[in-house]
C-alpha cells in the first residue's frame, strides 16, 4: 500500500511550515519533506535546500524532482526521493503551491490537501514579521489571496489562532481513528 501525498497549501504567511513541523512532531505516521528552492537559505522561513537557477535546471534535467513549479520569482521542487517514502506506505507532508495541485494529482496515487487560511490582518502581520517583502509586495500577496478558490475535497483549516488547535484539527481530519480512540 502506498502512503498519502499530503499537500499543505495556502497563502504566504498562513503558517504552512509551522503546521507541518508541529503535525509531523505529533504524528509518527508522517514524513516531512524538504523542498528545493532557488531562494537563498538565509532568506528566512522554511528549512529548504537552496540552489541556484542553474543547479535547479540541472537537477530537473537529471530527473531529481517529483514535482517542480515556479511562483513569486523562484523555482520550487519536491525531490523524487518522496517516491521511496510513499512506496513504503508512509504518509508525506509537502508544502505545495496551489497551482501545483493538478500536477500532484497526476503524479501521485493518493493525494490529500490541507488548505490553510487565516484572516487578512493575521497574514499581513506574519508577512511583515518575516521581513522579506515591502509593504506593497505584501499588499499584492493579500490581494491575490482573495482570488484563490479552495480546492474541491480539500480539508479546510483556519490557522488565524492557536497553532496547537490547527494541528489537532488537521491530525483528526487526516487520522480519524486517532480522534475516536484519542
Amino acid at each position: 500500500m502506498s502512503g498519502r501525498f499530503i499537500a499543505v497549501v495556502g497563502p504566504s504567511g498562513v503558517g504552512k511550515d509551522s503546521v507541518m513541523r508541529a503535525l509531523a512532531a505529533e504524528e509518527p505516521r508522517l514524513h516531512l519533506t524538504r523542498r528545493i528552492i532557488t531562494r537563498p537559505a538565509d532568506a528566512g522561513g522554511e528549512n529548504h535546500r537552496a540552489v541556484t537557477v542553474a543547479e535547479f535546471e540541472k537537477l530537473r534535467a537529471e530527473g531529481a524532482f517529483a514535482l517542480a513549479w515556479s511562483a513569486h520569482g523562484h523555482a520550487y521542487a519536491i525531490p523524487a526521493s518522496v517516491d521511496h517514502v510513499l512506496g513504503n506506505g508512509q504518509d508525506l507532508l509537502a508544502n505545495l503551491s496551489r497551482g501545483a495541485l493538478v500536477e500532484a494529482r497526476a503524479r501521485f496515487r493518493r493525494v490529500e490537501v490541507l488548505w490553510l487560511s487565516a484572516r487578512a490582518e493575521v497574514l499581513a502581520a506574519r508577512l511583515a514579521e518575516r521581513g522579506r517583502e515591502s509593504r506593497e509586495q505584501i499588499a499584492g500577496r493579500l490581494a491575490r489571496n482573495v482570488e484563490a478558490k479552495r480546492d474541491a475535497g480539500a480539508i479546510a483549516l483556519d490557522n488565524s489562532g492557536c497553532l496547537a488547535h490547527t494541528v489537532a484539527r488537521a491530525r483528526a481530519a487526516l487520522y480519524p481513528d486517532m480522534a475516536r480512540d484519542g
